[in-house]
């Protein structure tokens, strides 16, 4: 890796925060090829209300740009936390999240609805778009986290199919 390359991905870096700060993002991540054997993974995020960022690059060859930042978080944090539960839905996308196809009808699901794979869970609107949250596997909808009209960020819990 070139001296140019490391360069300009500092400045894809700088760039990618700056973005979070102006767009009020949490979280942002990209992914970039500059060849067969040359690419480049980053994801910047705010952790809590300090507001760091954490970023992670992954090139062949070579150390990280800039080393992640270290979570402190508990082994008992870990266990309860709804993101590491097997059959958990998580949101794809920053957006507010609609239980029903429109105002009035009835909702998508309810704890104890039976699905199938592919059936929509619920709805996340994101930039005026409508996206059909599908079922990743059958199951009974055992928990649901968000309520009609909630905003959700990336990775946040949506609900729990087992």
């Amino acid at each position: 890796m070139t001296k140019k390359n490391r360069d300009q991905d500092v400045e894809f870096i700088q760039s990618l925060a700056k973005l979070l700060n102006q767009n009020e993002l949490t979280e942002l991540e990209v992914s970039r090829e500059y060849g067969e054997t040359d690419k480049i993974n980053v994801r910047v995020s705010k952790s809590g209300s300090l507001q760091a960022y954490q970023v992670a690059t992954q090139q062949p060859s070579m150390a990280p740009a800039i080393a992640p930042m270290p979570q402190e978080e508990s082994s008992d944090q870990n266990i309860s936390d709804p993101v590491s539960h097997p059959g958990a839905v998580t949101s794809p996308m920053v957006g507010t999240v609609y239980m029903q196809a429109e105002p009035g009808a009835e909702p998508f699901i309810s704890v104890g609805s039976s699905v199938s794979e592919g059936d929509t869970l619920l709805i996340v609107e994101a930039m005026k778009t409508m996206n059909q949250i599908p079922s990743p596997k059958s199951g009974t909808v055992k928990r649901i986290f968000v309520e009609d009209g909630a905003a959700v960020e990336f990775g946040s819990p949506l609900v729990v199919v087992e």
